[in-house]
């Protein structure tokens, strides 16, 4: 387990007054409070990773460039579901049309190149030994643009959880220690508030500048790695005697 630190605030406030909104409870604190913020990370092996997988194409009209689009996009879009991928974890995430233009210098006015068509899906992968395999096939079948693979946990709850048990009690252990330093026996918990993330280390960019170089004889190499689920909580206790 890697434990990031926690930051520590102590409010030397004799009351603990929140803003008088409907649905919000007001606790009166006799004694000073202490605002600790604690953060726990577990580390756990990915079992899902998500990339995107598009095609951009250049004509000079608006209509030819969609149409050329069209036919690309489909062919990797088949090759998509030829690996086994469920349709359901196919998700088009973006098309996008824009003119394209050269500007020169010397006040020469800009030279029409085209419309450019970019068409991106979305695909989770749940086979992470043949990630690399996919990648290559989708440069294969015209993709030249490929952003990811993002790995996850596709269900991170007992990682959660552990963390969040270790988060509270490092967030307890810090205000008890701060509130002996001040005199104080022990303490009493006003508030919790909590915060969720996962992080993933690894992202690999294949732009069509790259596309061309991906070798056919072996699979891009990818490695998971592990991923860490985050809990960062932040508490407010009163010292009490």
């Amino acid at each position: 387990m890697k434990i990031i630190p926690a930051s520590l605030f102590v409010l030397p406030l004799a009351v603990l007054a929140l803003p008088a909104h409907a649905g919000v409870v007001q606790i009166a604190a006799t004694g000073p409070v202490v605002e600790i913020t604690a953060s726990q990370t577990v580390q756990s092996a990915p079992d899902e990773a998500t990339i995107s997988a598009g095609v951009t194409t250049r004509q000079r009209t608006a209509v030819a460039a969609m149409r050329e689009n069209a036919t690309r996009m489909d062919a990797v879009i088949t090759r998509i579901k030829s690996l086994g991928v469920e349709q359901a974890d196919i998700q088009t995430s973006g098309v996008n049309l824009n003119p394209v233009y050269q500007y020169n210098q010397d006040n020469v006015p800009p030279t029409f190149l085209g419309y450019d068509v970019t068409n991106t899906v979305t695909v989770t992968l749940k086979k992470l030994d043949r990630i690399g395999e996919t990648l290559d096939a989708l440069v294969a079948s015209g993709a030249n643009n490929i952003n990811g693979p993002y790995f996850r946990r596709a269900d991170d709850s007992e990682a959660r959880d552990i963390a969040r048990k270790a988060a509270f009690e490092q967030a307890r252990v810090q205000a008890l220690g701060y509130a002996r330093m001040a005199g104080y026996s022990g303490v009493k918990l006003l508030e919790v508030n909590e915060a969720l993330s996962q992080s993933a280390p690894v992202d690999i960019l294949v732009t069509a500048q790259r596309a061309g170089a991906v070798v056919k004889e072996e699979s891009t190499p990818i490695e998971p790695g592990r991923v860490g689920t985050v809990v960062q909580m932040t508490a407010k206790y009163e010292m009490t005697r």
